[in-house]
């Protein structure tokens, strides 16, 4: 009995111990699968990792790349005009006035537009030219080259230059005239056209400037030679000088001269102009007769006050065989203060002058009074009243104020 009972313990004994057997190989055998699972998910996880890594190299070299190509090409722009080979630049100034006085209207008598190009290469040569456009009685459009110039720059202190420029004789008209920088309305009687001052020049010249044994001391020059003016003649008497660039020479007699300035002291330049040569009337080309002008004017600044002065004389000899046989001669000068009283933007103006031509119609004293006001150095409204004194009966005559606002850029 006891043998028989002791065999189903032993029997049950047995299962329990090939139940944990069981377990414990079952068991290990989940956890080598388990493990090498999640060996697999981390070799995968690793290698994922990788690409990654080794993709954002790559994303990250070419936007590198990409950056640097956009830096060295907004660097080479921004260095590009300090190489540019070409340079265009854009200038020029506009007026627009309102005219009244005796024996006339009040209108608004002047609309001009003038644009000044200027197209230079390296430092070797530049093209300059400016326009007028200006508005005439009838509404059209009167269009005029002012100049048109080629500059050859040889070295710091001379520059060739060919083409049509503005006279170099004289101050006002080469540096002055413009709306924006002239202090009155008005050009001073004598420097207007076909009067005592040649407006501009057909030809070449040689400008340039020197130092004079100091830092403030200096001299510029401008020399030239030309196709030079032509005679208006009107029945026996010279009517005008037509001293503005022209592009023939009937006469085949070239004008030569130039103007030297001499800048003493920081504040002063003085200057001499002069020239000679053969002039002949417009349907005249043998009847040559000698031309000769003279000049001298000044400029001085101190603070905010500007004085100028000029004298130009232009002159012809006689000639038997023209229809206008006797000499003639054409002067004019001025003196201009000017004063601004800072720290305001107020600016008085006075000038005088005095013409005097062959025809006592066109004799001329004038004392022109103005006031500016400056919105800026370059745009400003302007309103002057001029006190004429001429021959009784001409235009001359007649006084007269003037509002202009000018702009300059």
């Amino acid at each position: 009995m006891k043998r028989s009972s002791r065999k189903p313990f032993a029997v049950f004994a047995a299962s329990i111990a090939a139940v944990a057997l069981s377990h414990d190989v079952f068991a290990d055998a989940t956890y080598d699968t388990l493990k090498s699972q999640v060996d697999n998910l981390q070799n995968q996880l690793r290698e994922v990792k990788d690409q990654l890594k080794a993709q954002e190299k790559r994303v990250n070299d070419a936007d590198v790349y990409e950056l640097r190509k956009r830096i060295e090409q907004v660097s080479a722009q921004s260095e590009e005009w300090k190489n540019a080979d070409s340079v265009v630049h854009l200038a020029g100034y506009g007026d627009v006035s309102y005219t009244d006085g005796d024996n006339q209207n009040g209108a608004v008598s002047a609309v001009r537009f003038n644009p000044i190009f200027h197209y230079q290469y390296r430092d070797l040569i530049m093209l300059e030219a400016e326009l007028e456009l200006e508005l005439e009685e009838n509404g059209a459009t009167a269009n005029n080259l002012e100049y048109l110039t080629v500059d050859l720059f040889v070295n710091d202190n001379l520059a060739l230059i060919a083409g049509k420029s503005l006279s170099p004789l004289g101050q006002f008209r080469q540096n002055f005239h413009p709306s924006w920088i002239n202090k009155l309305p008005t050009a001073p009687p004598g420097f207007g056209h076909d009067q005592a001052a040649p407006v501009s020049e057909t030809g070449l010249q040689a400008r340039g400037g020197l130092p004079l044994g100091g830092n403030s001391r200096f001299i510029n020059y401008a020399l030239y030679a030309g196709n030079g003016p032509i005679l208006e003649i009107v029945g026996d008497e010279i009517e005008a000088i037509e001293a503005e660039g022209r592009t023939s020479n009937d006469d085949d007699e070239a004008v030569f001269g130039g103007r030297v300035g001499i800048i003493a002291l920081p504040q002063l330049e003085l200057g001499l102009s002069g020239a000679t040569g053969k002039v002949a009337g417009e349907d005249e080309p043998n009847a040559t007769r000698s031309y000769r002008v003279f000049g001298a004017d000044f400029a001085y600044h101190w603070r905010t006050l500007r004085l100028r002065g000029e004298y130009i004389e232009q002159k012809v000899g006689s000639e038997v065989a023209s229809a206008a046989p006797a000499a003639a001669k054409w002067q004019a000068w001025y003196a201009q203060a000017s004063y601004r009283f800072a720290p305001t933007n107020w600016e008085g103006a006075v000038r005088y002058g005095d013409y005097d031509s062959p025809h006592d119609s066109s004799d001329q004293k004038q004392w022109a009074v103005g006031v500016n006001y400056l919105f800026s150095a370059n745009a400003m409204a302007k309103l002057a009243y001029n006190f004429n004194n001429a021959a009784n009966g001409s235009a001359a005559d007649d006084d007269g104020f003037q509002l202009q606002f000018a702009y300059g850029f």
